[in-house]
């Protein structure tokens, strides 16, 4: 952690957002009735990690991570998973990843929490990754002295794989913290706690995004979607009138009026990876269309704006799908 001592008070940089969630969990008693109790944030935090250990964006010591909490009851943890890993499925593949690494990491020799306890949530967590017919692999010993672990992971684009996305079991953080909640018998209950991510680090998945892609972004991830081009200047305010009508749309799209080549512009924006490259000519004012281009280099043909406009549209919708699909 990153420590400080100020005004004879020790204080400390956060390096999780777990204890911040028991304490709006907290808020007031819960009932079984409430649970499960979901809380989620993108929380910064900051751990000193050793120098030797960080690595570019991948590994770093101040990260914001898709942090969330489920507090639930013993019997809940099942379905909770079950449904945590649909949810991660389905986020993985709007990124166009279709092939998770599954880890279960099992009870160390130094824990807290009864055997008849792990048994349970060890089982709650193969169940569900067998329920999916996921391939998984098991590391005994390597959970958390609080509870067994679910990790996915991702190989980027040269082989190397990272940890993303967790869901891990908690026996005691809550009941350190005075977590409770009053059971169907009336008697007070110590919640289970499940830590998930999704992506992790932030800062990490955009750097796996970076290298998977090489820069080539799907059109919904890309900074810009398109770029308008005119071939004289003749055609500029045509183009301002196209770049606006599609920003206007909800896109994310630039003009070039430079005095260049039109064939110097297009392999410019190509090598910047713009998905879509649009040109417009004299024919192209008359006609009240864009002649399009992909960064690939395949010619769409002449299109209007609103006709454009649908097509980007479905491209941005599918996400990072299509990749998956064509895998």
């Amino acid at each position: 952690m990153f420590a400080l001592h100020i005004d004879e008070r020790d204080f400390a940089v956060k390096p999780m957002n777990c204890p911040c969630h028991i304490q709006v969990y907290n808020q007031g008693l819960k009932s079984y009735r409430d649970l499960p109790l979901r809380l989620a944030e993108f929380g910064s935090c900051h751990r000193n990690e050793p120098s030797g250990s960080l690595h570019g964006i991948m590994r770093v010591r101040g990260f914001t991570q898709d942090d969330a909490h489920i507090f639930c009851t013993e019997d809940q943890v099942q379905t909770e998973v079950s449904e945590f890993i649909d949810f991660l499925h389905s986020i993985y593949a709007d990124f166009g990843f279709s092939e998770v690494i599954y880890r279960l990491s099992t009870r160390p020799e130094k824990r807290v929490g009864d055997d008849e306890v792990w048994d349970k949530a060890e089982k709650a967590l193969a169940d569900a990754l067998d329920a999916k017919d996921l391939p998984w692999e098991l590391l005994p010993g390597e959970g958390a002295f609080y509870g067994p672990k679910i990790e996915f992971s991702l190989k980027d684009c040269i082989g190397r794989v990272w940890q993303l996305g967790t869901i891990q079991v908690d026996f005691s953080m809550p009941g350190r913290l005075d977590a409770q909640y009053v059971s169907e018998d009336g008697s007070r209950q110590v919640p289970v706690m499940l830590h998930r991510a999704v992506l992790g680090s932030f800062e990490r998945f955009i750097g796996i995004l970076i290298e998977q892609y090489e820069g080539a972004f799907p059109a919904w991830l890309a900074p810009e979607q398109a770029v308008v081009m005119n071939i004289t200047d003749k055609q500029a305010d045509y183009v301002h009138l196209v770049t606006e009508t599609l920003n206007n749309k909800g896109f994310r799209v630039i003009n070039d009026l430079r005095n260049e080549k039109i064939g110097f512009k297009i392999r410019e924006h190509s090598m910047q990876r713009t998905p879509y490259l649009l040109v417009v000519g004299d024919k192209e004012v008359e006609t009240q269309t864009v002649s399009v281009r992909t960064r690939e280099g395949k010619d769409l043909g002449s299109l209007a704006i609103d006709a454009f406009a649908e097509l980007l549209n479905g491209d941005v919708q599918r996400r990072g799908r299509i990749l998956v699909e064509e895998v």
